[in-house]
């Protein structure tokens, strides 16, 4: 079985903990074991991963975090590059499941985080599980 490292940028609490239900929800019914860090932010989210994947202790990785349009471009900044640096880990061949939700007001966030709603914590669980199962299939690990 797996070890997944799931890591939550904690800015909107009680979203995160939607989020990290349906993590946690989906990778115990399969099985896998886990471990949650947190860091302040979306921004923070690929660099946590870059570090803990220099470890060699864990098989997978969810990102998770809540990044609400605001007023300004920063909202566009978060997003973008966030995902830009999660982007670039997998291509380095980590198997990473992006749950950074990038959404326009509270109530798309509250939709999309709600494991018995749109359930995006264990999508990114699922993904990062498929992915991982892609890297043994052509034997990389």
């Amino acid at each position: 079985m797996a070890h997944v490292l799931i890591v939550e940028a904690r800015f909107y609490s009680e979203l995160n903990d939607m989020l990290l239900d349906g993590v946690r929800s989906t990778l115990e019914a399969e099985g896998h074991s886990h471990e949650t860090v947190t860091v302040p932010g979306a921004l923070e989210v690929p660099a946590a991963i870059s570090l803990a994947a220099d470890t060699g202790r864990y098989d997978a990785y969810v990102a998770l975090g809540v990044v609400i349009r605001g007023e300004t471009y920063h909202f566009e900044v978060v997003s973008n590059e966030s995902a830009r640096g999660i982007m670039a880990l997998t291509l380095d061949g980590l198997a990473i499941g992006n749950g950074i939700l990038t959404v326009e007001n509270d109530e798309q966030a509250l939709a999309r985080a709600d494991k018995t709603r749109k359930d995006k914590g264990g999508e990114a669980a699922k993904a990062a599980l498929a992915m991982l199962a892609l890297k043994e299939q052509f034997g990389i690990g």
